[in-house]
């Protein structure tokens, strides 16, 4: 049960990737575009002339602004729509579709009912807002999620449904959005009854806040924090901003309520010594907590990723901590470590509440506009003078808390193995040679895509332990994440072969990590299993489970029925494939057979048989003997790389040919200088269970000489 629920819990993670990115750029636009465009802020400042409404940086900030605010403004059908894509194992553009119309049905139920039941008048402060134009409950981001789990659930077991012949037009994949909307009517009319009575418990908790002192703001800080990924903060901390719960006070001669208030209408007044600190209590533990304190935990989880990892993870990690000091906005931060890693958002939470707490103990007096980054804080705080603000308190507990994080995070990381991003189980391994293929699944090398097998996805899915092991494939940022009927089939050295620096067993999850080229090696796996063989393969050099030894080292039972010659295609020095210079071909990841090192620079045609491809780079031919035996002739190693120089290619795709016939010439000198080697391997892809490679001759070979022999043996 554990296993399954990790499971279905990293599928969810993984979900939030890619909403999860657009974050830091919408953070940076919506923090500087609000901030500058703020006209209390303007005025104060004598900045109207130059930055106020009607001025060309003006109309440049509102586009900045806006620009930022539609994503934080439409998260949740955002989230549900990228949950929904990433828990679909199929079809996944119709689970976004369905996603959508779900969200939209799921709240204009609630908006329905909200008019029926008295209007927002009748509900509690705060806890309606507009969601994509729609009155309904401020639910945030974890109404989205309930959207995008509830629709891929339906999704996957929906998608490939057979209706009767009179509705057979509504089947299959047009059947989840229908589907969907229904269900989500439902679940829009049981919210409106469920939500408000946990919205209804925020605002108690609101009450003691208020009354606590010290302990309240902690309380405060603690619950301001943690309610953030339901989308509940709001409910919770804009009653202390905007009304008489966040304090009464007059200033300049009026009554004002609201904390947040309070301190705009004190910044326009100048006979104000200092800011008062009851009010702003609700508002400065953000400054340290996000120009300091987080960022510490983002170096803290740079510093612990594994060093082939640490270029995936800076970027990440830079981007979303400058966006939490510079603008206060925490979310892509805070989001990266919440779902891999909980325990550290719960000790984030803690020191939350004790920021806001230290900032009240220390009488500091900085109020914002809508977060506790670095605008806000020379705008409000350092421009004002310490002597009304105590800013100062702010750097002296932020650098405390720069500390606490980074050493505090480092250490939970490794103590308790948290997932951080950047971190796996699985020990450092050397990143084997894949050239040839990589540079087929960013150029498209081969000239059919039919031709070919995709030896790559070939060999990840006997790693897998065949088709028939596997039970789901996906992908976040870096890893590919599958699961799998039997972990026991799992061959990690087969998979750590195909470049993949660690694989990561949970029950029967299985992560192979590979980096940001994952998600082409995810979509190329995806179209291969589509047509592999059902087969299942125990570990062992990619041997079938029918096998308890290699095939090269294993004769199968029986006795030969036929065997085929394949001749040698250079003049040259021929040897075991064991001995080519390079790990994949050498380990018979690509297939079994021979390799010869050329001598003269024609290479000739093995067998009668036909050009199935050519590369683009012109370094390799794939051929199909008269017999139907797919074969690789591969020019060379790492000669992808050189683009088609030092190679003259004298077919095309197609074309019929004979034993001898001319197929490619090379430049040997070329070669010599700028390849790693001339080895050369000829191949056989597609070798049946019951066929056998055996080397016929080996040292020095001619052009057309019997190379090896392909055994087919009695089934």
């Amino acid at each position: 049960m554990k296993d399954k629920i990790f499971g279905v819990l990293q599928r969810v993670g993984r979900s939030f990737m890619l909403p999860i990115a657009i974050l830091p750029v919408a953070g940076l636009l919506l923090g500087v575009g609000g901030s500058f465009t703020n006209e209390t802020m303007l005025e104060t400042y004598g900045l109207m002339g130059i930055m106020g409404p009607g001025t060309f940086l003006n109309a440049i900030l509102q586009v900045m602004s806006a620009a930022g605010d539609i994503v934080f403004g439409n998260l949740p059908i955002i989230f549900a729509m990228g949950v929904a894509i990433g828990m679909a194992k199929k079809e996944k553009e119709v689970a976004a579709l369905s996603a959508a119309i779900a969200f939209f049905i799921m709240h204009a139920s609630i908006g329905a009912m909200i008019t029926n039941h008295g209007g927002t008048e009748a509900m509690l402060e705060g806890a309606t807002t507009s969601v994509v134009g729609i009155t309904s409950l401020q639910m945030g981001v974890f109404g989205g999620i309930i959207v995008g789990l509830g629709v891929a659930a339906l999704h996957n077991r929906f998608y490939k449904i057979e209706l009767p012949q009179v509705l057979s037009f509504f089947g299959g994949t047009r059947f989840v959005p229908i589907v969907c909307g229904l269900d989500f009517s439902v679940v829009g009319i049981l919210l409106f009854f469920i939500w408000p009575v946990i919205q209804q418990g925020i605002y108690a908790v609101g009450g003691v806040v208020l009354q606590s002192g010290y302990v309240g703001t902690w309380i405060y800080g603690l619950m301001e924090r943690a309610l953030i990924p339901f989308g509940l903060h709001h409910v919770f901390y804009l009653p202390f901003w905007q009304t008489a719960l966040g304090g009464t006070m007059e200033v300049g001669g009026r009554v004002v309520e609201g904390a947040q208030n309070i301190f705009f209408a004190q910044l326009a007044d100048p006979s104000v010594e200092h800011f008062a600190v009851s009010a702003t209590r609700f508002m400065s533990g953000k400054f340290p907590l996000m120009i300091f304190g987080l960022p510490g935990a983002a170096l803290a989880m740079y510093k612990v990723a594994k060093p082939e990892k640490k270029k995936v993870v800076a970027g990440l990690l830079m981007s979303a901590a400058l966006t939490s000091m510079l603008t206060g906005i925490t979310e892509p931060l805070e989001f990266t470590f919440l779902f891999v890693a909980p325990i550290l958002y719960i000790v984030h939470c803690i020191f939350a509440g004790a920021a806001y707490m230290l900032m009240h103990i220390c009488g500091v007096g900085v109020g914002m506009t809508f977060s506790g980054g670095l605008i806000d804080m020379f705008l409000f705080g350092i421009l004002q003078g310490n002597g009304k603000t105590s800013w100062i308190w702010i750097v002296v507990v932020g650098l405390a808390y720069f500390a606490v994080y980074y050493f505090l995070f480092a250490f939970l990381i490794k103590k308790m193995d948290l997932k951080t991003p950047g971190r796996d189980d699985s020990e450092e391994v050397k990143l084997y040679r894949r050239s040839d293929v990589d540079a087929r699944k960013k150029g498209g090398a081969a000239g059919s895509g039919e031709a070919e097998e995709d030896i790559l996805s070939a060999s990840i899915c006997r790693g897998l332990g065949g088709k028939k092991n596997i039970s789901d494939v996906d992908c976040c940022a870096t890893r590919l994440r599958c699961t799998v009927h039997k972990s026991e089939l799992v061959d990690d050295n087969l998979l750590k072969s195909t470049g993949a620096s660690g694989v990561v067993h949970k029950g029967n999850g299985v992560q192979v990590i590979y980096g940001p080229r994952v998600t082409v090696i995810k979509s190329n796996l995806e179209d291969y299993l589509e047509t592999a063989p059902e087969e299942e393969y125990l570990p062992g050099n990619g041997g079938s489970g029918k096998e308890t030894a290699s095939a090269a080292e294993e004769k199968p039972a029986g006795k030969v029925v036929k065997t085929e010659t394949v001749y040698s295609p250079v003049k040259g020095t021929a040897a075991d494939i064991s001995e080519t210079p390079d790990e994949a071909f050498a380990g018979r990841m690509m297939g079994d057979g021979a390799m010869v090192i050329p001598e003269e620079a024609m290479v000739y045609a093995p067998e009668d048989g036909k050009v199935s491809f050519v590369f683009d780079t012109k370094h390799a031919i794939g051929f199909e003997t008269a017999e139907g035996t797919a074969l690789l002739l591969h020019m060379g190693i790492d000669t992808v790389n050189l683009g088609g120089k030092g190679f003259e290619v004298l077919v095309k795709d197609g074309d019929e040919v004979k034993k001898g016939d001319a197929l490619m010439k090379l430049d040997l000198e070329y070669l010599k200088k700028n390849a790693p080697s001339l080895a050369s391997p000829v191949l056989c892809t597609e070798l049946a269970e019951n066929q056998k490679i055996r080397l016929l001759k080996s040292g020095s070979i001619k052009a057309g000489e019997a190379l090896l022999a392909i055994d087919t043996y009695e089934e």
